[in-house]
């Protein structure tokens, strides 16, 4: 028998779904976001920026001759500032878009200004705010890479223009390729966090500029040693702490794969360091600080793009021959080759890159043992993959390749690229800036 408290109510029926109709939509839009998720994210927006500045700026800073520092760090900077308002006036819709007819190549117009965004608006289960910032912070440091390659000789104000046109030719394109429902993403190419959206394309922007705007005053004849090497393993260890958030948060989700990504990009700094230690020290007989913060960088960008698909052996053997295979391609480009890429952006980033795409359609396997990664999609063999990875790589290349050249070729015409001998001798901060990095 009910007591009087276990008595129906009268009408408690037709209030309790009142009740369920009025949380109805506080309730399902709570589903739609998830709390955890979205709080990974904006962390990780906030380590990829970290990264540009004062990351970036750092380690190449203290790479070039104390006249041009403060170059560098403006460069940085400006392009940090000028690329956040080219991807919300079109870039991020480029990218992201549905280009309807055209969607295998390039996105639309349709959310220029981030038009229909809201407070309310997902991406997923993560707010889209979150989602195109995120996405930002990526097309911040991809040509602020490129830099280091023209360091201590280009015009201020044409790197500016370059950088912000590079940025909508090339790198909004690749993306829309590969994560924004473009051909290379639909073909199944295996590019977890950047290694063709980013680090091929910033590393062989950055040769094709270095052979344009010509090599430095003075290269090969007279010493250009790094000026402030602790400004340099400052920035590195700043680079290595927000690539956690480059290759974790790009899982866009506080999950397994994001553990996972953190766990091999850390495995895969740490191998490559300690590679291309080794090759410095059997070579030259000692081991320098120069050289282990380089392996550490070839390291984590040849992972980047392998970072949500293998395992922690497979990082391993990753790493250790990204520090091996980036040191010699360093010694060819400038010994051999003759070409000043001033910071070394081509043999780390987009020889990194390169390898590190190739080497995620192997490692992805499941049949590897201690080596194993997450396995293929279904119907994915490895020489499918293999062979989709390459072609990622090659149309990458060849794309950025001469797209850059094109527009090197005009704002030369147009602008011009290089200072004056005299100005390069005086030093970019002083000729470009007015300023000086020390006035001691």
């Amino acid at each position: 028998m009910l007591s009087t408290l276990q008595k129906p109510v009268p009408g408690a029926g037709l209030l309790a779904l009142l009740l369920t109709l009025i949380v109805a939509p506080t309730t399902g839009f709570a589903d739609e976001i998830n709390s955890a998720n979205t709080a990974w994210i904006m962390t990780s927006t906030a380590l990829v920026l970290f990264m540009t500045v004062p990351g970036l700026s750092l380690f190449y800073g203290g790479l070039v001759r104390s006249k041009n520092v403060l170059s560098v760090l403006m460069q940085c900077f400006a392009i940090t500032c000028g690329a956040s308002i080219v991807w919300l006036v079109c870039g991020y819709s480029l990218a992201f878009g549905d280009g309807g007819s055209m969607n295998n190549w390039i996105g639309s117009f349709d959310q220029v200004l981030f038009a229909n965004m809201s407070e309310s608006t997902v991406s997923g289960d993560i707010p889209e705010s979150v989602f195109a910032l995120f996405q930002m912070t990526f097309a911040i440091i991809t040509p602020a890479l490129i830099i280091g390659a023209f360091a201590e000789r280009v015009r201020f104000s044409t790197m500016m223009v370059f950088s912000m046109l590079w940025l909508l030719l090339v790198y909004v394109p690749v993306t829309h390729w590969v994560w924004g429902g473009g051909w290379l993403g639909q073909m199944g190419l295996l590019d977890f966090a950047g290694g063709t959206v980013v680090h091929v394309t910033a590393g062989v922007a950055a040769l094709v500029a270095a052979m344009v705007v010509g090599n430095r005053k003075g290269f090969g004849v007279h010493a250009m040693p790094p000026h402030n090497m602790t400004m340099t393993v400052m920035g590195a260890g700043m680079l290595w702490v927000g690539w956690f958030g480059f290759n974790g948060g790009s899982a866009l989700a506080a999950n397994g794969d994001a553990g996972m990504a953190m766990l091999v990009t850390h495995i895969s700094a740490a191998a490559g360091s300690l590679s291309w230690m080794m090759m410095e020290w059997i070579r030259h007989g000692k081991p320098s600080v120069l050289g282990i913060v380089t392996g550490m960088v070839a390291g984590l960008g040849t992972i980047t793009p392998a970072s949500g698909f293998v395992g922690p052996g497979g990082a391993l053997l990753i790493g250790f021959g990204a520090g091996i295979v980036c040191y010699f391609a360093t010694q060819a480009i400038k010994q051999k080759f003759k070409i000043d890429d001033s910071l070394d952006v081509f043999p780390v980033h987009g020889v990194g890159g390169i390898i590190g795409t190739l080497l995620a359609g192997f490692f992805a396997s499941d049949q590897l043992g201690v080596f194993s990664g997450q396995g293929y999609a279904e119907g994915m063999t490895m020489a499918k993959q293999m062979g989709v990875q390459a072609i990622g790589v090659a149309a990458t290349f060849i794309y950025t390749a001469v797209i850059t050249y094109i527009l090197l070729k005009v704002l030369d015409a147009l602008m011009g690229l290089r200072v004056t001998s005299d100005e390069e001798t005086e030093g970019l901060d002083i000729v470009l800036h007015d300023e000086r990095g020390y006035d001691l």
